[in-house]
């Protein structure tokens, strides 16, 4: 991976973890990621207006990739819901790696050698420690298979937005048009299980909402373009060093609690980082 597309993946590690905090903090974590959706869709569709329109089997990958999203979003606020950022956010973003790795070894033509192998299982570990406080500290542990459960469609998205990507030759057009149907496929389901009552939110909430949907797109553009790149199961693993800005955000704004294990464990983080580097 190039110097610069991995300064690039780091930074929108920075901007995912800032868009989770975000949702964390507000009161309503489903309707926040509604919002946020709805975001994402306007943003989107004015993208689409710029770049060509998908053809043929991209059509397939883009509307497989706003399904996968959509799910990621109804798991991950459901846990959000249950735990704490630095509890969640680490289970669902640290598993999906392994996943993405696994897959990938079968799925993606990719060259990856042992050593970034190491540093990716190095981030995954470190980052599976951090939630290890989930059963030392007596939290809900339901937080724990719909954290997995978001890491599952993560890990699929990530396989697929990578694949497609290459195929559309587009990233702009890519992430464009999943974010279409991404808001297209939440809007629906929050309105069949919510009804009207969840579209009416407070100037607030809207507020939120929309600062967490353009860091989101924003880091979303970043984490596909790269995955033209370089190789996808690298860009995943570098991506999810956004664990340790989450754990930051989590102690320093938040005022979430911190631990000898949590410390621990983004050392270990950080030598995953440093060995894929290498």
């Amino acid at each position: 991976m190039e110097f610069q597309v991995f300064l690039a993946v780091l930074f929108a590690a920075v901007l995912h973890a800032s868009w989770n905090a975000v949702i964390r903090r507000g009161s309503d974590r489903f309707q926040g990621m509604l919002l946020m959706t709805l975001t994402q869709g306007v943003m989107g569709l004015a993208l689409a207006l710029f770049v060509p329109l998908p053809s043929g089997i991209i059509w397939v990958w883009v509307l497989g990739s706003g399904a996968l999203h959509t799910a990621y979003k109804l798991f991950l606020a459901g846990a959000y819901q249950h735990g704490d950022l630095s509890r969640v956010y680490p289970i669902a973003r640290g598993a999906a790696p392994m996943m993405v790795v696994l897959g990938g070894f079968f799925l993606l033509p990719d060259s990856v050698e042992i050593k970034e192998y190491l540093g990716i299982a190095s981030i995954g570990i470190g980052v599976m420690m951090m939630a290890n406080g989930v059963f030392r500290s007596g939290e809900t542990r339901s937080l724990i298979p719909l954290a997995l459960g978001s890491a599952v469609c993560t890990a699929g998205y990530t396989l697929i937005d990578g694949m497609g990507a290459r195929v559309a030759g587009n990233a702009t057009m890519f992430t464009a048009w999943l974010f279409v149907f991404d808001a297209m496929f939440f809007t629906i389901f929050a309105g069949a299980t919510r009804g009207r009552r969840v579209f009416v939110a407070s100037r607030r909430a809207w507020i939120i909402g929309t600062i967490a949907g353009v860091l989101s797109l924003t880091t979303y553009w970043i984490a596909v373009w790269a995955m033209t790149v370089a190789p996808i199961a690298l860009v995943a693993a570098v991506r999810e060093t956004s664990v340790l800005f989450a754990a930051i955000i989590g102690v320093v704004i938040l005022k979430e609690k911190t631990s000898v294990g949590k410390i621990i464990a983004v050392l270990v983080i950080l030598a995953g980082i440093v060995i894929i580097r290498l």
